[in-house]
């Protein structure tokens, strides 16, 4: 079965607070877009407490695309986010972050940028919720998908069958099906979304591929 989950970049709490509201009626789950101008160049909205403030229904995932997310990964874990994705190539202490957000119950995704080989997660595989494969380059929205990463989908659900592969960027219906059909199972999604006339069409054109 095919998830979808909206992705939002914000540049303040009250604009995140706003788009939630626009997808709440329609999606389980919903994607925080997190990012410090460091690891990529756009900078959004990055204060996990304010998420205390936060009244939704949805399940929260950080998406962390920040540099040494081992400096505030226990902000996020105490936010009250359900799920935490950090990027491979932001930090060396993977194994570390990764214990520290198993040990609370959460899960645990690991994102890969597009010019980073599935062989270099093998040895976290073990202890990952998620793989979400960026189909993009990581930092700002509205980008176009692109085609040379459906092989490294359809190699890494070869690999690993039974894995929860998640696409990031660039997601639309067109796109949205050749994940799929290379074995994604999860479709990340900000601009056809939100940039959509009919937010609920949107969804369902995503979750009906």
């Amino acid at each position: 079965m095919i998830e979808v989950i909206p992705t939002i970049i914000a540049k303040n709490f009250q604009e995140l607070q706003e788009k939630i509201k626009k997808i709440e009626p329609y999606a389980k789950w919903v994607q925080l877009d997190i990012m410090d101008g460091r690891f990529v160049d756009n900078i959004t909205w990055r204060n996990p407490k304010e998420l205390k403030n936060l009244e939704t229904n949805l399940f929260l995932e950080a998406h962390l695309m920040i540099f040494e997310p081992e400096h505030v990964i226990e902000d996020w874990i105490e936010s009250g986010v359900k799920r935490i994705i950090f990027h491979y190539e932001s930090t060396h202490k993977r194994k570390e972050i990764i214990e520290k957000i198993k040990n609370a119950g959460l899960e645990i995704g690991i994102a890969l940028d597009v010019i980073t080989p599935i062989e270099f997660i093998d040895i976290l595989m073990p202890d990952l919720d998620l793989v979400l494969i960026m189909t993009v380059r990581p930092g700002w929205g509205g980008q176009k998908f692109m085609e040379e990463t459906l092989l490294k989908i359809k190699n890494l659900r070869s690999k690993y069958p039974n894995v929860n592969i998640g696409v990031d960027g660039g997601i639309n219906s067109e796109t949205g099906r050749k994940a799929i059909e290379a074995g994604a199972n999860i479709l990340a999604s900000g601009s056809y979304i939100f940039g959509s006339e009919d937010i609920k069409k949107a969804i369902d054109s995503l979750k009906n591929l």
